[in-house]
């Protein structure tokens, strides 16, 4: 009988671990190299384990890959599901958009993963673009839409509203370099940002 893959059974704490921080330095060099560029040597050198104790947990660099974008598109979709109907319009749009910037500082790396899978047609994630995203989007959108017909919002259109809070967020994540670079020491970017794009939406979003 053959023997159960780790997968199949029960993992040890150190085989847990082992598969966190394959993970994690898969996640280093996924977000430098996109996944094209990235391989499975890379990977192995920045988690400082072997190629074949790498290959133990995970059969090839696809595996890794899938497993990375399966838990980002959760914790890219947690702060739009967050965006309470019952609440007050301005006050829930509003966090949302401190939501997102605060993903991007938590989260830099995921967010570069993410673009870079975007940015290559997103064959490993259009499934979830075109199915759980779209749907939370076309849902929180058209609670969007009834606030503006009652007059809570101003009238914008939900979607593009939706597209530029990302856009403005994620940003900082993506061209981070670019952002410290113009800033320059002594600055906080996201603390400025915050503060920024709320005064931004806020004018925006008042009726």
């Amino acid at each position: 009988m053959a023997e159960p893959t780790p997968a199949a059974r029960p993992l040890t704490r150190i085989q847990q671990k082992n598969r966190e921080t394959i993970l994690n330095a898969a996640l280093d060099v996924f977000s430098q190299h996109g996944f094209r560029g990235a391989t499975l040597d890379q990977i192995a050198e920045v988690s400082g384990l072997s190629k074949p104790n790498l290959l133990y947990y995970f059969p090839s660099k696809e595996e890794i890959h899938a497993q990375l974008l399966a838990t980002l598109m959760d914790t890219w979709l947690a702060p739009l599901r967050a965006l309470d109907p019952g609440g007050d319009p301005v006050a829930e749009v509003l966090a949302y958009v401190h939501r997102k910037l605060e993903l991007s500082r938590d989260y830099p790396r995921e967010s570069r993963l993410f673009a870079n899978e975007v940015l290559q047609g997103a064959p490993r994630i259009m499934a979830g673009l075109a199915g759980d995203l779209k749907r939370l989007v076309d849902d929180k959108s058209e609670v969007l839409r009834r606030w503006m017909e009652e007059g809570r919002l101003a009238e914008l259109p939900p979607h593009h509203l939706i597209f530029s809070i990302w856009a403005l967020t994620q940003h900082y994540a993506d061209f981070d370099v670019q952002v410290r670079a113009v800033l320059g020491p002594g600055h906080d970017p996201y603390a400025e940002a915050d503060r920024f794009l709320d005064t931004l939406f806020r004018r925006l979003l008042v009726p």
